[in-house]
């Protein structure tokens, strides 16, 4: 499937010169497709039904972008839908998305790609080339209030060019290698993605940038087209979501890599607030899948009846899924977080890993550094998590001023001010494990306080930068991001600079490295960066969980073997989506429990990526 040719830089700067102006794709372009990777879904799956789950909050909007859209269903509107490539998920190799070929140009900067002319939005209309050029138009708006977005398709992206209705080219403005420019372009959770231009009609665009002065108000709760499998069918506010498949004809399954995946023909998201009172109804057949990752619900609370008798079976997969940043995150504009030493302090008075032996049974591992794990060559070889030492702890706290100690053995500074944090979380399920932080750290004389915020509403917090402390573990991409964690211009609210942080020397580095080519020169860099964080106790890292473990009924199918290096969750439409429901099964199961009828208890254990 590669043509070879070979044609000068120069003629590819003077086609990208301005998108205005008539292009003309340059000859001599080396086109790859990459369509003879090993399929992982399986021919066996079947096509139907509704897979009903569960949400803990409803969702603040229904935006993909702009105030509020981290949390909520996010991942279904965005970061689930096709980009122009994937990884294949074991080979790690590009295969095709919405476009069917790509080719790399000399300079290091522009990969062209010809979009799948079958691509359909989920309204019927086709998807082209000016999608993309309305892409760049839509996430450099300020409108959309989403200074990440405006950021990236600012000074990451240089351009878009339309060749013809199908064909397109991306150039960078860093010059980068062929892989990492395919990583910018097709980022998990933050690629480029076509825009319907068609949906998009403002009424009020003063400042002619084909975006609606009020974007976000307006968009708030409409949901715009996807190219996915799913839309968004119906929406209960503060009850449930319903995404419905576009059906069998959905334009994805002409590629060999979408077929037999996605094949429940709805999702519903149902808000149930309380997890104990969600697994409840899972056991009661209300529910199809429930999430059994947490150490008491896998190895307590997953013995019931409905277990025993084999109607709802059990799964634990392992991946070797990127681990993104996370732990405790310290926010450097509060009172005392400013200062070094306390920062310090509260890092050695943090017993994460006495939290994964006592509180999580061992069945999760410790990051070795706050900025994630699993880059390769971008993490320092020497990373490793700091220990729990409350004297330690104690010394940097003296340091910092609080060197007497009250009655309730909390430290006091000269001014009687107690060294006291709130930690900020979202998930109730989480709350044993912050309480075991708290009893640890009053060997060091500090006071950790639990702030729980429900669901959505704890990231906003976060976002608003109102949180002392914040309890929060992020995605992550194989090349790690700097910029939206640690640059002083993201230091603001509604941002992921989590840690308020700035620093001169930081925003050097981080704008370095995002220009840098060298792949050894960029990953020294990585090193640098790294350092800092760990050496200015920005966030203590927090633990890393590398499977998925499910309960299921029996009814809820999947491929042999199940997991791929990427899988996530086994039963998620966002993630492959190699699962069917087998309605016959499920007939079966519920007239067997009528009589009475038990089966065999099921535990499948499916270790082929354990590191």
């Amino acid at each position: 499937m590669k043509k070879v040719f070979t044609f000068s830089a120069a003629a590819i700067i003077a086609v990208l010169g301005s998108a205005a102006q008539a292009a003309e794709l340059p000859a001599g372009l080396t086109w790859q497709s990459n369509m003879e990777e090993p399929l992982f879904a399986s021919p066996d799956a079947k096509f139907g039904g509704t897979l009903r789950t569960h949400i803990t909050s409803f969702p603040q909007t229904l935006r993909s972008v702009g105030p509020d859209s981290n949390a909520g269903l996010r991942h279904y509107f965005m970061d689930g839908v096709p980009k122009l490539a994937a990884r294949h998920p074991n080979t790690g190799k590009w295969i095709p998305q919405l476009a069917k070929e790509w080719a790399f140009g000399e300079d290091h900067q522009t990969v062209f790609f010809k979009l799948d002319p079958k691509a359909r939005w989920s309204d019927g209309e086709k998807v082209t080339a000016d999608d993309y050029l309305f892409m760049l138009k839509y996430y450099r708006s300020k409108d959309i209030i989403s200074p990440w977005y405006n950021d990236f398709f600012t000074n990451k992206i240089e351009d878009v060019v339309k060749f013809d209705d199908y064909t397109i080219a991306v150039k960078s403005v860093d010059k980068k290698t062929d892989d990492e420019l395919m990583v910018q372009i097709n980022l998990p959770s933050n690629g480029l993605q076509p825009r319907p231009e068609h949906f998009f009609k403002p009424k009020k665009d003063e400042n002619n940038d084909g975006i609606d002065d009020d974007f976000v108000r307006r968009y708030n709760f409409k949901s715009e087209p996807t190219t996915g499998p799913y839309y968004m069918d119906k929406v209960k506010k503060g009850k449930s979501v319903t995404f419905k498949h576009v059906g069998e004809q959905w334009w994805g399954y002409s590629n060999r890599y979408y077929q037999n995946r996605y094949n429940v023909k709805k999702v519903r998201y149902t808000v149930i607030r309380d997890n104990d009172i969600a697994r409840k109804h899972f056991e009661k057949g209300s529910l199809d899948t429930f999430g059994l990752v947490l150490p008491n619900l896998w190895h307590e609370k997953s013995n019931t009846k409905p277990y025993q008798k084999g109607y709802i079976h059990k799964f634990w997969g392992y991946n070797q899924r990127v681990q993104g940043a996370g732990g405790i995150w310290m926010n450097t504009a509060q009172p005392l977080l400013d200062d070094r030493n306390i920062r310090a302090g509260v890092t050695y008075a943090t017993d994460f890993d006495g939290m994964i032996n006592n509180v999580l049974r061992g069945d999760y591992a410790r990051k070795p550094h706050g900025m994630g794990f699993g880059h390769g060559g971008y993490d320092r070889s020497d990373n490793l998590p700091p220990a729990f030492d409350p004297e330690l702890a104690a010394e940097f706290f003296v340091k910092a001023g609080f060197g007497k100690v009250g009655p309730d053995g909390i430290r006091l500074n000269a001014n009687g001010e107690r060294l006291s944090f709130a930690i900020t979380y979202g998930y109730q399920p989480h709350t044993p494990r912050i309480a075991y932080l708290k009893e640890q750290a009053k060997q060091a004389g500090l006071e950790i306080t639990l702030n729980l915020v429900d669901g959505s509403s704890a990231f906003k917090y976060v976002l608003e930068k109102k949180h002392e402390l914040a309890f929060i573990n992020m995605g992550g991409g194989e090349i790690p991001a700097y910029w939206e964690y640690l640059h002083s211009v993201n230091a603001k609210p509604q941002t992921n600079n989590h840690n308020n942080y700035r620093s001169a020397e930081m925003d050097e580095l981080i704008d370095s490295y995002n220009k840098e080519f060298d792949l050894q020169k960029k990953q020294a860099i990585s090193h640098q960066i790294q350092k800092i964080v760990a050496d200015e106790f920005l966030i203590v890292p927090g633990y890393m969980v590398p499977y998925t473990r499910e309960g299921y009924w029996r009814w809820m199918k999947y491929p042999t073997p199940a997991m791929t290096k990427q899988t996530a969750g086994m039963f998620s439409v966002v993630d492959l989506a190699t699962f069917w429901i087998d309605e016959d099964e499920k007939k079966a199961t519920l007239a067997a429990m009528k009589k009475g009828k038990a089966f065999e208890p099921v535990t499948v254990i499916d270790d082929n990526f354990k590191l």
